[in-house]
Formats: C-alpha cells, structure tokens, sequence
C-alpha cells in the first residue's frame, strides 16, 4: 500500500508550523501538477479511517496523475473557534470541510468559490438529494456539495420494550404513546430509565429544537427573523418533559445530561428510549457496551417532521479554476461515489469490522441510490431490520435544516430545558418568553 495520503499530511502540517502563511492554498507544484490541500483527513488516532483515507487518495492520484491531494488531518474536522480566523486569514485549505449551517455564513463573508460554471464536471451532482443539494445553494449559485446526511429518530431498547410488557415492533408513533411507554419502562426498577434528553452543552436546545420539528412547529421565522418558540408546539415540548419528569418520575432524577451521559446509560442496559441520529448506534455498541441485536430505531414521534444535519465541502475563494476542477473530481472519488470510496467501500468495511447496514447516510436519488444501497445490502453486517421503522417513517416527515445561528439559540434553549427538567415549579410561559426575546435579539445582530 502507497502511503501517499500520510506523507503529504506530515510534510503540509510541519510546513504550516514552520510557516502559517504557505498553508491555506495549494497551486501547481514543481512537477508541473496541479496540487490541492483539503482538510478533514482522520486522524492517525482513528486507524482505520485513516489507512481508508490513505488508500482512496492514493487510487485518485494513480487515476489522476495530473494532481497532487495534499491532505491535513484534524479533529474535529472544524473546530468553531478557529474556523473564521483561519478564513479571515487566507489559511483555509482549497477544498474545506463544513457543516450544512455554515454554508451560509461562509458565502456572506464571501470566502466561498462559486461552483456553478464547474457542477456539470461533477458527475455525481444531480444524483444528489436535491434537499442537500439546496443547502449549499444560495440566490441560486452553488457555493459547496453534501457529503452526509443524518436526520434524528428514537433510539430504544428492544430488551428493555419486551421486558415491559411493550411490543418492540411498534416504537412510539406520538408523544403521548412515547410518555406511556417510558413510564412503563421505568417501572422496571432497578435504576432503569424510561427515556433521557440531553439539557447541557447546547445540546439540550438541539433537541428541544427537534422535539418542536416533530411536532410540526419551528424556532425561527421562515424569514430567519424572529423566534417562533413561545408558541403552542414550544409549550407542548417542555409541559411533555415536565411531566414526564416530575409526575411519571420516567426520566430518572440524574439530570442536566449530554450526548456521553446518555450513551453510557443506553449502552449500558438502564435506558429505554433517547433521540439521536443513526451513528449513535455503533458508539453504544463499540464503546458503551451494547448490543447490535437490542437497539432499534424509529422516526422521531410526532409524525410531521424530523430534524437533519450533516457536512459537505466547500471550496476556497482563491483557489484557482485547475484546483476548483481538481478539487470537485476528488471529491468525486472520495465521497459521492455509490457503493465505492472513502465512505462507500462497504465490503472494505466489513472486512475492517465497520458497521455495514446503518440506514443513513442517505444522500442519493434514483438510480445512484438503488446501487449504494444494494452493496450496502450485501455487506450488512448489522441487523437492518431494526431500522425499517425509521426508514419507513422518515418517507412522511418534513426534514428540517437547524436554524440559523444555530449554536447560540441553542445556548438559550439549553437554560429552557435545564430549568424545566430540574425545577418542579418552573414556568414554562416565562420561560418561552424570554428565550423568544433573547433569540430575537441574535437574530437582529445577524
């Protein structure tokens, strides 16, 4: 095996300490090559990853011998303290990892490279989700492509269900028949918990904002200018939790969680239900002590809507059109190939001990979709009949991007949630109040 992937890394990232001015852009190198930097390689931590990485750049090299991939690792892929400065200050790779709500953020402060005159050279363009696809789309220009996707879902304990009295083959459908069924699992005893919800960290605003996707409300305006979380689906989402909390006693007494608190417990047999997208699944398993065959998932109750997210690549503003050209066929090769690359290997998967058979990412149409999925199909190495509630019901749900500026409304949120969870006598009308009249207020700063 070529390590090609690996050498670039090393010798990019001691340049970038030696000199932070010569680590943004690539350009033609010596050799006559036209050279790309891109980011978001996994770190040498993550073997396995990495030598996929390594092995996929080193096949698109030997396919392209006319470009030269200069990849730096890093993790996270993006970290948001520095992810503006490194813009700002023309040290952005040429080919750049982002999250589905940074898209527009980066085309307003104008770093992005316009892809429009470039997609047709994009053979797996149009095979994209045109969902995803719209994400990176702003006043009609392309300025990035998806990469992934995941929309959020229940996931619950199959054991824990039939132990219940509960019928494993029929998750929740709505919030009410998911308050019956955690209560029934906390019945269990034993320290058991019928269903968790994150309330720290901002991520307890990320799920309360799920929680009033599913209900078929929203946290801001379609126009992205006023909070929209005082209204009767914002209510119903905290009064849920309240009671849920403090009169079922099904939520356990142990609160202001995040996503490892609540992982420990599910993979550890004391928790019965919790939202999250599919990836949660290989964590409890590989991590935190779970069993593929015992943990399912279903859409997200409710029945109108679901919450997506996901990452993409954008491209530098100063890269060239050569790297622009380069930088999408790698692109190409690595991601948005069904049934084949970086993510699509499936049969390198299993023989790594990779969880084949997930239900997402699902970020083809048509006929690209069918194909991804039949190689997925037969290298599954995980129960995937667990997961056809999910994929069955997420075919009626309106999927929802996170909203703008989304860290920081999930930050006033988080206060919301917390104070409903912790306090007994907390008012939820006060409290939806003011997180409305804080959220307008960073929406007015833009």
């Amino acid at each position: 095996m070529r390590s090609t992937g690996f050498r670039h890394a090393f010798v990019a990232l001691s340049v970038c300490s030696l000199a932070l001015t010569a680590c943004g852009s690539g350009g033609d190198s010596a050799s006559g090559k036209t050279r790309i930097t891109v980011n978001c390689m996994p770190p040498q931590s993550a073997k396995v990853d990495r030598r996929f990485f390594e092995q996929e750049v080193a096949v698109f090299e030997k396919q392209n011998p006319d470009i030269d991939v200069v990849a730096h690792d890093a993790f996270p892929c993006q970290d948001p303290k520095t992810f503006d400065a490194k813009l700002a200050g023309g040290q952005m790779e040429d080919v750049f990892y982002t999250y589905f709500t940074d898209a527009r953020h980066v085309v307003d402060i104008d770093q992005a490279a316009d892809l429009t005159p470039y997609v047709k050279e994009l053979k797996s363009y149009d095979t994209i989700q045109q969902q995803l696809r719209d994400i990176y789309t702003v006043d009609g220009k392309i300025y990035g492509i998806p990469r992934t996707g995941y929309s959020m879902g229940l996931i619950y304990n199959r054991k824990l269900f039939t132990a219940a009295g509960l019928d494993p083959d029929k998750p929740p459908a709505t919030w009410e028949e998911l308050r019956a069924a955690a209560k029934k699992i906390a019945g269990l005893g034993d320290g058991i918990v019928g269903y968790a919800d994150y309330s720290a960290q901002n991520q307890g605003g990320w799920h309360f904002t799920a929680e009033v996707y599913s209900q078929g409300g929203d946290v801001v305006s379609a126009d992205g200018r006023k909070a929209t979380v005082d209204t009767p689906e914002g209510r119903a989402v905290l009064q849920n939790l309240h009671d849920m909390r403090w009169t079922d006693d099904s939520m356990g007494s142990k609160q202001l969680l995040v996503i490892n608190d609540v992982q420990q417990m599910m993979g550890s047999g004391k928790l019965g239900m919790y939202l999250a997208a599919p990836d949660n699944i290989p964590i409890l398993v590989k991590e935190k002590g779970g069993d593929y065959k015992d943990l399912a998932l279903a859409p997200m109750p409710g029945g109108k809507g679901t919450l997506i997210g996901g990452d993409g690549y954008m491209v530098n503003k100063k890269a060239s059109p050569a790297r622009i050209r380069a930088g999408l066929k790698w692109l190409d090769h690595m991601f948005l190939t069904p049934g084949d690359g970086f993510l699509g290997d499936y049969a390198r998967a299993k023989k790594a001990d990779a969880p084949v058979g997930l239900p997402e990412p699902r970020l083809f149409t048509g006929a690209a979709d069918a194909k991804d999925q039949e190689v997925k199909k037969a290298n599954a190495n995980v129960p995937v009949e667990n997961y056809q509630a999910f994929l069955d019901g997420n075919q009626n749900l309106d999927m929802k991007i996170e909203p703008p500026h989304a860290q920081q409304i999930y930050s006033v949120l988080d206060g919301v949630v917390s104070a409903v969870l912790t306090k007994e006598d907390a008012d939820i009308d006060r409290l939806l109040k003011d997180a409305s009249t804080k959220i307008d207020g960073i929406l007015a700063r833009g």
